[in-house]
C-alpha cells in the first residue's frame, strides 16, 4: 500500500531537516513524501534542495497558510493511506510500517492513531500526549485525544470528506477527524509513533486560544447547541487557558519536573 505523507512548512529551518529525515528513514518501502513550503526565507529551501531527489514533490511559494499548504500537498498525493507531519515534529522509527499493518488487518477502519511524545526545541523528551480511544460521539463532545502527528487515514475517505476547510487555522485536524469518524470507525493503538515538538513559536503555544472557537464552529455546523458538552468544555477551557499555557511553558522549561 502506497503511503503519502505531506509536510507543510514555513520558516522552520531549525527543525525541518529532522522532520524530513524521520520520514525518509522509515523502514517502509512504498512511501511518497511531499513538502509544501510557504516561501520561507530562513534557509528552508536549501534544506529542501538537498533532499529534492528523495521527495515525490515539493514547492516553495507563498500560500494562504498551513491548511492551504496541506490541501495543495494532498492534491498531489497518490497513496492509499495519507498522513501529515508538521515541519517541527518527527516520526518514531517504524511508525509508518506499524500503521500500515494495523490498517491492513482492520479494513473496516478509516483512521488509526498511536501515542506521541512531547519534545522540546532540542528534541528532549518532556512528556506524553494524552492519547486515548475516541469515536464520533465522543469527538462531538470535545473528547479528541488524537495526536495529529501519529494519525494515518485512508485516501478513499479523504476523497469523500476532503479537502480541509481553508477557513480553519487551528482545528482543521479536529474537523477532519469528525468527518472521517462519521463514515468509518477510528481506532487508537498504544504504540508511540511520533514526537510533538513544543516551542514558543509553535501554534500550540502561540495561538492555542483559536482552537476551541473553531471546534465550536464544527459543533454548531453539525447541529449542536449551546446546551451540549463541548460548549461547556469551551467555557471551562477559556477560564483556565492562562494556567494551561503556563503549564505548557513549565513543561518546555523543566521537562518532566514541570508536569
Amino acid at each position: 500500500m502506497l503511503v503519502s505523507i505531506v509536510t507543510p512548512s514555513f520558516n522552520q529551518a531549525p527543525y525541518l531537516e529532522a522532520t524530513i529525515r524521520s520520514v525518509l528513514e522509515q523502514n517502509y518501502p512504498d512511501l511518497e513524501y511531499i513538502v509544501v513550503d510557504g516561501g520561507s526565507s530562513d534557509g528552508s529551501v536549501d534544506i529542501l534542495r538537498r533532499y529534492a531527489e528523495r521527495l515525490a514533490w515539493w514547492v516553495s511559494e507563498p500560500d494562504k497558510g498551513q491548511t492551504d499548504a496541506l490541501n495543495k500537498g494532498f492534491a498531489h498525493a497518490r497513496g492509499e493511506i495519507l498522513a501529515w507531519l508538521n515541519s517541527d515534529d518527527t516520526y518514531q522509527p517504524g511508525a509508518v510500517a506499524e500503521a500500515v499493518a494495523f490498517l491492513r488487518s482492520r479494513p473496516e477502519l478509516g483512521l488509526v492513531y498511536g501515542d506521541a511524545n512531547f519534545i522540546d526545541e532540542n528534541g528532549r523528551l518532556i512528556g506524553r500526549f494524552s492519547a486515548a480511544q475516541t469515536d464520533y460521539r465522543r469527538l462531538r463532545r470535545g473528547y479528541v485525544h488524537i495526536p495529529q502527528q501519529a494519525a494515518f487515514f485512508r485516501a478513499d475517505l479523504w476523497c469523500k470528506v476532503g479537502p480541509l476547510d481553508p477557513s480553519f487555522y487551528f482545528a482543521m485536524d479536529y474537523d477532519l477527524w469528525v468527518r472521517i469518524a462519521a463514515l468509518a470507525p477510528i481506532r487508537y493503538t498504544p504504540r508511540t509513533w511520533a514526537n510533538f515538538r513544543l516551542h514558543t513559536q509553535g501554534k500550540t503555544i502561540a495561538a492555542a486560544d483559536r482552537c476551541w472557537p473553531e471546534m465550536l464552529r464544527v459543533h454548531f455546523r453539525d447541529g449542536g447547541s449551546w446546551a451540549g458538552i463541548l460548549p461547556a468544555k469551551y467555557l471551562i477551557r477559556k477560564a483556565v487557558s492562562p494556567l494551561w499555557r503556563f503549564r505548557l511553558r513549565l513543561k518546555m522549561r523543566f521537562g518532566r519536573k514541570g508536569e
